[in-house]
């Protein structure tokens, strides 16, 4: 058969090649339907330095499902790819990889080591774009971009002029952060701050002219060769008679003056206080309250400069074990006291950075974000999901200090200013005429050209550009909480900026992957997983199920091998469900399975099972709609494995089976085209998660033509909808549920046929669908009334809208069968107690919808019913 199914679901084979199809169809690329609504993402362009994570493929798959999803609901998508050039990061790589052949970028020169860093940059792309395709990400790479793109680099020119002549970017000498292994300035949120074992080092100062001494703590002894000060707190009586004196730094016997000033904590340690401008930012802001001069006593690469006098040349660690040992030896350390505390470090690198004085062009940063905290109080508003983050845009906006972003690499936008003899600096987006300039050696830091991104790869500053005015701004953007001071924030407040508007409407937050054990995954750990390793083991679908469903959003999720085996039973379990129908039905055509879903609808044919399983598809298609809307993409997985799994495969196929064993062929007809569209809705629900294997089947379905990448979502169809056949039928697997339990209780098989009895309002549907009863539960004989005698020795159990009996003589001990009942009181009263307290708090009563209301009223009638039924029991056995 040309539509059969390999009997064992085998994730490489549904995958390959697949993507390259779906490449060569250009299904991916926007409809170009002027009609249909817009509906853009840009991607979150990962960095040229190596493989893909984790992090991202979580980034592409939550993507790839938005847009899959809006695809096949009609609108005009698009999902536009890029990279990021990663300044600090790339050149790191391509310089350590030249260090292996003993070569420094010194040695080549810029321009022939910018040429090694493009070699690396399209030798990684090539990577990452086969690992998208394994992923299956629908981009459309006619549209792909590269922050190093002429387009956008003319962009990140436009963008760093007009601020500069807003005077909203200035060069000036500053504190910043140093990376000294990149040698590179750092902004703030490059630094991640880590808890170290450090030392408090108690230091002595001699006051100059007499024999007394003043003692100051600290944890970088290595910068007394930076003080130019000591503070002490005007309000200190201990000190009062040494304001205006001076202290010599001991070892190089320097003098410097005694200050007063608030900054000097009196309860604090001594009271005193070093102040060493060029490398503390708090003593940097005295230094400009009290004009102290700044002495920078550091060299790019981390070494002592020549202010550190005989320490001069020594890696800063090092110096710091030779002063120590020095004070010792002049008897001016008087204690080191072990101490745990906060350390930055790069964020790139891993080094310990350096607060440093250095000059750099710097973004200031009030009005830009005084802009983007007004927008969040207009209809323009960024919308972030989980609501909570946009606490944490606005802390981080309303707390923001200067933006540095030069930085000293190669590699990189090189920053749009340049100088000559004569000391004058020009800056516009074109080189200046005449001879005798030089351009900033500089580049601009990564995030300044990211910030762009959502408008600069839709052809900004060209604001006619045919895809800024149809896609911008853009949709959804989807990224990790760890990048929203990064690079979310920046997007906002530059987009504001320059194109007046948000540069996209929602904003979905997922968090961190971890190990099992809940550890961050790391190198140092060793504990990272290489999505590449998981889809070679068990398939991409089976890791976006996974990734998909881990967690709410905002919410970290733990990678679990054994949460990848139940992925791929899930697939497994669809695989064979499919290959059954497909087995049964391949010669449906489409019309057929039209004119038996009309019969249905019309309930001229079809029985009630198919009516139900068709109410419950309505019921599964329109939440799982709605939990997609709000990227509750978690909630909308679980929504669709209990349906496929638990309604369709396990109780729909089954019962379908008194259909396709029996005699019926008409009714045998219908029931292959309600399993065929049934499956067909399944995986066009299931699509935009698991991309491959649900293509894989749709193209064998008989009845379908086309890519399910462009088939049409599913939709509620209100025909379709039969409150009566989906309570019945929930009747129906309550008793056949309540049946086996009583079996199993009482130990005995199904194979082993025992009477039965049935009261119920409800008779006649029972009567009618009796032959499913006795299919399931194999009783010697049944009897179904609206009244019964109910026997003395019989297990009972109650079920919405039945009262079972199971007379099991010799069987049953009554004592045992009072107490199990009993125990199902307990479990009803719980029930009831739980809905009444729902139902006795004003509040919710007050603030929820109607029918979530009825629907609780509705539990309470049910739960009582039982309750009620059960009690009445029990009072039987004991009075027999």
């Amino acid at each position: 058969m040309t539509n059969e199914l390999t009997p064992k679901f085998n994730p490489t084979e549904v995958e390959a090649g697949r993507y390259e199809k779906w490449l060569e169809a250009d299904v991916f690329k926007p409809s170009g339907n002027p009609d249909a609504e817009p509906y853009s993402i840009v991607i979150p362009p990962p960095n040229v330095t190596g493989k893909l994570h984790l992090g991202h493929a979580w980034d592409t798959t939550l993507q790839d499902i938005i847009i899959r999803q809006k695809r096949m609901q009609g609108f005009d998508t698009l999902w536009l790819p890029g990279m990021d050039h990663a300044g600090i990061a790339t050149q790191a790589k391509v310089a350590a990889r030249l260090a292996e052949d003993g070569i420094l970028p010194q040695d080549l020169g810029r321009e022939k080591f910018l040429d090694k860093v493009w070699e690396w940059k399209d030798e990684y792309a090539t990577t990452i774009k086969e690992q998208w395709g394994k992923m299956g990400i629908s981009v459309d790479y006619s549209r792909e971009r590269f922050t190093l793109d002429e387009g956008l680099s003319q962009a990140v020119r436009k963008v760093f002029v007009q601020l500069y002549n807003k005077g909203w970017i200035y060069r000036g000498e500053k504190l910043i952060n140093w990376d000294p292994k990149a040698m590179t300035a750092l902004s703030d949120i490059e630094v991640i701050h880590k808890e170290i074992d450090g030392a408090f080092y108690h230091i002595t100062y001699q006051i100059e002219g007499s024999d007394e001494f003043v003692e100051i703590a600290t944890t970088r002894p290595e910068t007394f060769l930076g003080d130019t000060a000591v503070i002490v707190n005007e309000k200190d009586e201990r000190y009062k008679h040494l304001v205006g004196k001076n202290v010599i730094l001991p070892i190089i016997n320097r003098v410097i003056p005694i200050l007063t000033d608030d900054h000097a904590d009196m309860e604090k340690g001594t009271g005193v206080v070093k102040i060493t401008p060029a490398h503390d930012p708090n003593d940097f802001e005295v230094a400009m309250c009290h004009d102290l001069p700044m002495i920078n006593m550091m060299n790019n690469d981390g070494t002592i400069n020549e202010n550190g006098g005989k320490y001069e040349g020594l890696d800063r660690f090092e110096a710091r074990k030779q002063i120590v040992a020095d004070l010792k030896e002049l008897g001016q350390l008087v204690d080191i006291k072990p101490v745990r505390h906060e350390v930055g470090h790069s964020e790139r690198t891993g080094v310990v950075v350096e607060p440093r004085l250095s000059t750099q062009w710097f973004v200031k940063m009030d009005e830009l974000a005084k802009n983007a905290i007004a927008n969040q109080a207009t209809e323009d508003a960024v919308e972030f999901y989980p609501p909570r983050f946009n606490d944490t845009f606005m802390q981080w906006m309303e707390n923001v200090h200067d933006w540095v972003i030069s930085r000293q690499l190669w590699w990189g936008h090189q920053i749009p200013a340049w100088y000559n003899e004569a000391g004058e600096m020009y800056v516009g987006e074109e080189a200046p005429e005449g001879e005798g300039w030089t351009q900033d050696a500089d580049v601009l830091d990564t995030w300044f050209s990211s910030a762009l991104w959502p408008f600069s790869t839709m052809g900004w500053p060209d604001e006619n550009s045919a895809d800024f005015k149809r896609y911008f701004p853009t949709s959804t953007l989807v990224t990790g909480y760890d990048i929203i001071f990064f690079w979310v924030s920046r997007m906002i407040f530059q987009s504001l900026e320059f194109t007046g508007k948000s540069p996209f409407h929602n904003v979905l937050i997922h968090g961190l992957i971890r190990d099992e054990e809940g550890r961050k995954m790391s190198k140092s750990l060793g504990n990272g997983i290489d999505p590449m390793d998981v889809i070679e083991k068990y398939g991409a679908d089976a890791l976006r199920w996974f990734l998909s469903n881990g967690s709410a959003p905002g919410q970290d999720v733990r990678f679990s091998y054994d949460k990848m085996d139940a992925a791929w039973n899930f697939i497994n379990k669809i695989w064979n469900v499919s290959r059954y129908i497909l087995m049964n039905a391949e010669d449906v055509s489409a019309d057929a399975v039209s004119s038996a879903l009309t019969k249905v609808a019309n309930k001229t044919s079809g029985n009630v099972t198919d009516r139900w399983i068709l109410t419950r598809l309505n019921d599964t298609a329109r939440r799982v709609t709605e939990q997609m809307d709000k990227f509750e993409f978690g909630v909308a997985g679980h929504i669709l494995y209990n349906f496929i799994w638990d309604e369709f495969a396990n109780w729909y196929l089954e019962l379908t089976k008194e259909v396709m064993f029996g005699e019926d062929e008409a009714e045998k007809d219908i029931t292959r085209a309600v399993l065929l569209h049934v499956l067909d809705q399944v995986l066009r629900l299931l699509h935009p998660i698991m991309p491959f294997f649900t293509e894989e089947i749709f193209e064998k379905l008989p009845n379908t033509s086309g890519s399910i990448v462009v088939a049409e979502y599913p939709k509620v169809r209100p025909e379709f909808n039969d409150d009566k056949a989906s309570e019945g039928v929930a009747m129906l697997i309550e008793l056949i549920t309540a049946v086996r339990n009583i079996r199993a209780e009482v130990n005995t098989p199904l194979s082993k046929a025992v009477p039965m009895l049935i009261k119920s309002e409800h008779a006649d549907f029972l009567n009618a669908v009796s032959p499913y009863i006795s299919r399931f539960t194999n009783p010697s004989e049944l009897t179904i009334a609206k009244d019964l005698a109910v026997p003395e020795q019989a297990m009972s159990a109650v079920i919405t809208g039945a009262e079972l009996y199971l007379p099991l003589a010799g069987l049953i001990n009554i004592e045992e069968e009072i107490a199990r009942l009993e125990k199902e009181l307990a479990k009803w009263q719980k029930e009831l107690d739980l809905v009444n307290k729902k139902l006795g708090n004003e509040r919710f009563v007050a603030n929820a919808k109607a029918e979530v209301v009825q629907k609780e009223k509705d539990k309470l009638a049910d739960y009582q019913e039982k309750f009620d039924t059960v009690k009445a029991r029990i009072a039987e056995l004991k009075e027999n």
